[in-house]
């Protein structure tokens, strides 16, 4: 339950603070005074739309905190622990605040917190219906809400497997209109990848192919440069054996070997002239090693037309590979690894959309299914729902109302197939769902929206509530003028069902009626300072005596009126008799 409320800055309401308690209570005050600012406060705490037109003018920003009191194993209390949030003497502190800029904020247990955490927490700490709530009770989807979660699991648990199914089959068309709409696009780059597979695949070249080929074109283009030079250098080196002195002349060898002979002469005078000898010897082998070397390669060095032809054709086929698909031959053969795997991802688009049908077919099967188990226990949820809500009317002086849940499907011919019928489907199955109300015998039984007045409306909603308290109940119930439109003898079976719904959990409400306000346990009235807003004072609860002369002043302004004060006595006593009963 809801112990303690603090608002500050939300529209009139400058401060003030609700200390609430079990059971029923009931906000009364001049039109005006800030009595629906308690239910927007509420709202704000428990994840509602922040609004920076309620913040209260002059101020910077609107602030409410609430501290509840609930069990330690309750959903919420998990829900807030998870976030970080620590308890306060087993309570649950919450906090909210909207800015005069329309910024918002939120914590839970002294922790910063998403506001969609209140909103998470409210689903088990309270129900809040303000007046525009009964308006909402008129959208279908809101009513077929209401009907499940009245049946509980028999609907809830194959909703939910049906919700995944139905995911993902949307998740299945999404992707097989993506491979028909870019079919054709695929398929021009299949044709691509083939045929580049193709074109390298005929050349087949090797990493490092083109480099090698580069230089033997080179060799060959040069092949008598090349030889000519060899042979010019082989006989510096070691002297032309065509020579007709017989190789005596100025070689590097006849040279090197005249200047070893010059030093050996005088080596024994000077060691590190004889070093310097030594070292002419290491000099000549290594000339001699290079001569032989030169005469190898000038012997191997041949003007191969035929091959430098090849070559060229060669280099040429790898070119065009380069300029297509790489820089070079290594570049070539990576794209081609890359284009085997593309080609195979679009060649098993036709497999994919294959197995995304048969897929698709058999989900919708399943599909069908559920919708047809979630549809045959909505039906039965339904014949309960109306007659429990009926029930509740009779007690909220509309003994002759009769309330029924219509659950209809569409035909549809790319809908599901459900008990050999093709039906419509959407993401809640293939049921429509409406109450319908047929207010006294003989009327016909037509839709909320156009069969219920507003005072009718107001108690089919309180019946609806009462009805979902022995269902799906929470701690705390609020109601902002559930009693709008109604009067007299209807208007004191609402405050009796109120006060009955009270036993189990806590109910605020926010009336204008006296008949209600008589059978609170808690009364609350707001009342404004002289210069226009609500205070702490502002905020007061009444006592026996003080609770007359309220009653009194809703009677008709009564205030000072003996028989008004007498009246509202009769009412104190009638709902208390009523209570005990």
């Amino acid at each position: 339950m809801i112990s303690e409320l603090h608002i500050r800055g939300l529209g009139v309401i400058e401060d003030a603070v609700l200390e609430l308690s079990p059971g029923l209570t009931v906000v009364t005050g001049e039109t005006g005074a800030g009595k629906t600012m308690v239910v927007t406060g509420l709202g704000l705490l428990f994840g509602g739309r922040g609004d920076a037109g309620a913040v209260r003018t002059g101020d910077t920003r609107a602030i409410v905190e609430g501290r509840v009191v609930v069990g330690l194993d309750s959903p919420a209390i998990r829900r807030a622990l998870d976030v970080g949030a620590e308890l306060d003497e087993g309570a649950l502190l919450l906090a909210r605040a909207v800015s005069a800029e329309g910024r918002s904020r939120a914590w839970a247990g002294g922790r910063s917190v998403p506001v969609g955490v209140l909103a998470e927490l409210a689903d088990d700490l309270v129900a809040v219906h303000g007046q525009s709530d009964q308006q909402r009770l008129l959208q279908p989807a809101r009513q077929r809400a209401a009907l499940d979660r009245y049946a509980g699991t028999p609907v809830e648990k194959p909703l939910a497997k049906y919700r995944e199914g139905y995911l993902r089959l949307r998740a299945i068309e999404t992707e097989l209109a993506d491979l028909a709409t870019t079919g054709a696009e695929r398929a021009l780059e299949a044709d691509r990848l083939r045929f580049g597979l193709a074109e390298i695949t005929g050349v087949a070249p090797q990493a490092g192919e083109d480099a090698r080929l580069d230089t033997e074109a080179e060799r060959l283009a040069n092949a008598d440069e090349l030889r000519q030079a060899a042979e010019l250098a082989h006989a510096a080196l070691l002297g032309d054996p065509t020579d007709p002195r017989g190789g005596e002349g100025t070689d590097a060898l006849t040279l090197l070997a005249a200047a070893r002979r010059a030093l050996d002469q005088v080596r024994v005078h000077d060691a590190q002239l004889g070093g310097l000898a030594d070292r002419l010897v290491e000099v000549a082998a290594l000339a001699a090693d290079v001569g032989a070397d030169l005469a190898s390669y000038s012997d191997g060095v041949d003007a191969d037309p035929v091959r430098l032809a090849a070559v060229e054709e060669r280099r040429a086929a790898l070119k065009s590979l380069t300029r297509k698909y790489g820089t070079d031959a290594a570049a070539v053969l990576a794209w081609a690894e890359r284009a085997t795997g593309q080609l195979a991802h679009l060649e098993g688009d036709g497999e994919r959309g294959s197995e995304l049908e048969r897929e698709r077919d058999e989900l919708r099967r399943q599909l069908g299914d559920l919708a047809g188990e979630v549809s045959r226990a909505r039906a039965r949820a339904g014949a309960g729902f109306g007659a429990a809500v009926t029930a509740e009317l009779a007690d909220l002086a509309m003994p002759h109302a009769v309330v029924t849940v219509d659950v209809s499907t569409s035909r549809d011919q790319d809908g599901l197939d459900v008990d050999g019928t093709r039906l419509g489907f959407g993401p809640h199955g293939v049921d429509e769902v409406e109450l319908l109300l047929a207010p006294h015998p003989g009327a016909p039984a037509r839709p909320l929206a156009k069969g219920a007045s507003g005072g009718e409306l107001s108690r089919v909603m309180l019946a609806v509530e009462v009805v979902f308290a022995d269902a799906d109940p929470v701690p705390t119930f609020v109601f902002d003028e559930v009693d709008a439109g109604v009067g007299g003898r209807a208007a004191v079976e609402v405050g009796r069902r109120l006060a009955r719904l009270a036993r189990s959990a806590q109910v605020l409400v926010v009336t204008h009626l006296p008949q209600v306000a008589a059978f609170a346990d808690q009364h609350l009235v707001v009342e404004k300072a002289s210069h226009g807003t609500v205070t702490r004072s502002g905020v007061t609860a009444l006592d026996g005596p003080g609770r007359v002369a309220e009653l009194t002043r809703m009677l008709a302004g009564l205030d000072d009126s003996e028989s008004g004060r007498a009246h509202a006595q009769e009412l104190l006593v009638a709902a208390a008799t009523a209570k005990n009963s």
